[in-house]
């Protein structure tokens, strides 16, 4: 499971010209699922996420968390995370998980970040042509790995 943190300042997702999701300070993160990730990927991302510090304190050095500044998370399910680019000129998503084993991890790693602590995680729709808009607050752009993460 992948995930690319954004450390923003606000955030929204729109569907058909609607907002489904915002935020002010927080993460946006956009999240995909590979194939053979399982509940304990969802797990442990959502573990490390909620407890990153990478928001300043008053000596403006990173060592805050989400749960400190008590942000927000808008979580964007995005299998194109998953692209294997190393061959031809047109990724390949051969890697990505199917809908029906990503978005139930998609949820659960939702619902992980609010067992952490996190008071409010907003969502796009899984599936769904979204239009995300954000403010990056530095920016910190940080890119996770739960096959990285020891556990």
């Amino acid at each position: 499971m992948k995930a690319i943190i954004q450390r923003v300042s606000s955030a929204k997702v729109t569907v058909d010209g609607s907002t489904v999701g915002e935020i002010g300070q927080g993460f946006m993160i956009l999240l995909g699922v590979e194939q053979g990730d399982e509940e304990r990927d969802a797990f442990a991302l959502a573990d490390k996420i909620a407890v990153l510090r990478i928001f300043t304190d008053e000596n403006d050095k990173m060592n805050l968390s989400l749960l400190d500044v008590g942000g927000s998370a808008l979580v964007i399910s995005n299998f194109t995370l998953c692209a294997d680019c190393s061959h031809g000129r047109r990724p390949s998503f051969i890697a990505a998980a199917r809908p029906e084993t990503a978005e139930p991890l998609y949820e659960l790693f939702c619902q992980r970040l609010l067992q952490n602590g996190v008071g409010r995680v907003e969502k796009g729709i899984f599936g769904a042509d979204m239009k995300v808009t954000l403010t990056n607050d530095g920016p910190v752009t940080i890119d996770i790995n739960s096959k990285d993460l020891k556990r």
